[in-house]
């Protein structure tokens, strides 16, 4: 298994080793961890940046895009859901309190997306209660931007 997960490593070392392909893997790997499949991108972004450090914030930037990008269609699948849903069941009263807090605080919330465990399928959530879609994007932006530079940055300062 170590030698695998070496491997694996190696690879992607070598893949972000060159920067058009460094770029593209980040934005791949961030998009897909913005949906609700359990994937980190931070060590992706770090790992480039570390490597390449003139392309901080071309990292930063694809690694945003791509993750916001990822909400959005996080978005996308709540709105489905949620008429899926809606159409079969009720809501319990725990429900209700919760989905009452993000209808009050609207798109704001989507700036909490960058969480982890939490912020995936806070970006669901926002497309089942039918949240504003644009507004929603824009914070999702703003928040995981802020998530990308706190963590490069971090992981940057403590990296030898």
């Amino acid at each position: 298994m170590e030698a695998w997960l070496q491997h694996v490593i190696d690879l992607m070392l070598e893949a972000l080793a060159l920067p058009q392909v460094g770029l593209g893997a980040v934005f791949v790997v961030a998009l897909v961890s913005a949906t609700l499949l359990p994937l980190g991108s931070e060590p992706v972004v770090l790992l480039l940046v570390h490597q390449k450090p003139e392309l901080f914030w071309p990292a930063i930037a694809v690694a945003t895009v791509g993750n916001t990008i990822g909400g959005a269609i996080s978005w996308w699948m709540g709105w489905g859901a949620e008429r899926a849903y809606e159409a079969a069941t009720h809501h319990s009263p725990r429900d209700q309190r919760v989905l009452g807090w993000l209808r009050r605080f609207g798109a704001r919330t989507c700036l909490l997306s960058w969480l982890p465990i939490v912020g995936d399928p806070l970006c669901a959530l926002a497309g089942w209660l039918r949240l504003p879609f644009w507004p929603c994007v824009v914070y999702m932006g703003i928040g995981k931007c802020a998530r990308y530079l706190i963590m490069t940055t971090v992981g940057l300062y403590f990296l030898p």
